[in-house]
């Protein structure tokens, strides 16, 4: 991820993954500073590839990765409430 982030590869974005960033109220460049400072849980197949969730303390990121094209697209964007 931090590979196709610092060779300027591209992030698409799913129309799920964009209603899901509106509703929730994480910018790209929320997603961005995920990708790029968050750990990587174990992989996980999924409708047809590979998803890779990447999380920090607010926000978990679902990416599939197109290393061959230098791309990564967003499937979906959580935002994780603590408890009070």
């Amino acid at each position: 991820v931090r590979a196709i982030l610092e060779s300027a590869g591209t992030i698409i974005y799913t129309g799920h993954a964009r209603r899901r960033m509106a509703k929730r109220r994480v910018s790209e460049v929320d997603v961005v500073n995920v990708l790029r400072g968050g750990w990587c849980e174990p992989a996980e197949w999924e409708n047809g590839g590979w998803r890779h969730r990447v999380c920090t303390q607010r926000i978990h990121v679902v990416v599939e990765i197109e290393v061959d094209e230098n791309e990564l697209t967003v499937v979906t964007v959580i935002r994780v409430e603590r408890l009070r």
